[in-house]
């Protein structure tokens, strides 16, 4: 249940701090937050057996690697605002 508690804070954290504008969505550090968030629910998902709770927060874990992976290459990561 903590595993589950500590993931699920991480990620709503990161979303909390880019909503505000205290951290910039696509930023190393949201993407270290929800890679985490999302590989400690996943890693519980699978222990439950929750396949479709552990599909979810796999590709959400992967798709934040993939974009910690651009930033170390030094790449753009998308995930800026928009303006209309």
């Amino acid at each position: 249940m903590s595993l589950q508690l500590l993931g699920a804070a991480l990620i709503l954290g990161a979303f909390v701090l880019a909503q505000t504008g205290r951290v910039a969505f696509g930023s190393a550090r949201y993407l270290w937050l929800n890679f985490i968030g999302s590989s400690l629910l996943a890693i519980d998902a699978v222990a439950e057996n929750q396949w479709g709770f552990a599909l979810l927060e796999g590709a959400w874990g992967l798709y934040s690697l993939l974009g910690l992976v651009d930033w170390a290459r030094g790449r753009p990561v998308s995930g800026g605002r928009e303006t209309a």
